[in-house]
């Protein structure tokens, strides 16, 4: 393979999107208490899980993309990817489409079959998605959202940990909060001419988007605070109450980011943000500090 080619199918597959939006894969490692124990074998389980999630979502960009060729080369940032742009070509694309949905799957399977069944399942939500549901106000951000529910539900089922109900509610939650925000970017980022490139586009509004942001932002924010003081493997005195601030924060500085202007999604403008990096690391930090702290009380 050239390497021009080589590159625009990296490219294509969103490298940098793969901590940002398969890092929830590990959430029932923390959340379950599993890390706490030392034991290798579960943590290199969810390496592996993250791993295959990583290229089964490279496989749902690659497909995206190819499906959107078109209309990609009418958006005024979209076409300068490397599918419509021309400098990867589209048989090289559904190669290595089924190349790597290959051994996503077989190695998902081997590593669980229940697992490879979630895995499969985030891929043919992908596939409606890029095909039907992008094109159906609501349900569109709705899919996103059940794409992160899968991912943290096949980082439980891949250690054998019980799921907690909280583990569907924030990560649904949260997961509708980047989706409407990646929504409000786009309709102002396209305005009048949204239409063109994403017919669902044309339903939404910015106040609409507004308050539904408003709706999610707020009950985020509460399912977290009820979280932290209410799970039953937490420790007992409340502690994870301080993580509160970093949460509430990260929100804020994340919708400073939607509402900025700027041409790049705020999906990725959160990986240069330093302050938004930083809140994240002191509440990851301050998570486990609780953890390790009362680990007593913890599983």
């Amino acid at each position: 393979m050239p390497l021009t080619q080589l590159r625009g199918l990296v490219k294509t597959m969103r490298p940098q999107q793969w901590i940002p939006k398969n890092i929830i894969v590990f959430a029932a490692l923390v959340l379950s208490g599993t890390i706490l124990a030392f034991q290798l074998e579960p943590i290199l389980r969810v390496i592996a899980a993250f791993v295959l999630f990583a290229l089964i979502s490279s496989c749902a960009y690659i497909l995206n993309d190819l499906l959107d060729i078109e209309k990609d080369r009418a958006h005024p940032t979209k076409r300068n990817r490397p599918l419509p742009s021309g400098q990867l070509s589209i048989g090289t694309a559904w190669v290595a489409l089924g190349i790597f949905l290959a051994i996503a799957l077989v190695s998902a399977y081997l590593l669980n079959p229940l697992f490879a069944l979630i895995v499969a399942l985030y891929f043919v939500n992908n596939i409606l998605y890029s095909t039907t549901i992008k094109n159906v106000v609501i349900l569109d951000v709705f899919s996103i959202a059940a794409g992160f529910v899968l991912r943290a539900l096949g980082g439980a089922i891949i250690l054998s940990v019980p799921i907690s109900p909280w583990l569907y509610i924030l990560t649904g939650l949260f997961s509708l909060f980047l989706g409407i925000s990646k929504r409000r970017h786009e309709v102002h980022l396209l305005q009048e001419g949204s239409g063109a490139f994403r017919k669902v586009l044309n339903e939404y509004s910015k106040p609409m988007l507004e308050e539904m942001l408003n709706v999610v932002t707020s009950s985020t924010v509460i399912a977290y605070s009820i979280y932290t003081f209410t799970a039953e493997n937490l420790p007992s005195n409340h502690a994870m109450m301080l993580t509160i601030p970093f949460v509430v924060y990260g929100i804020f500085r994340y919708l400073y980011l939607v509402h900025s202007g700027q041409d790049a999604p705020p999906d990725e403008m959160l990986l240069k943000d330093r302050p938004l990096i930083i809140t994240v690391m002191l509440w990851g930090i301050s998570v486990l500090l609780i953890l390790y702290g009362f680990s007593d009380r913890v599983g």
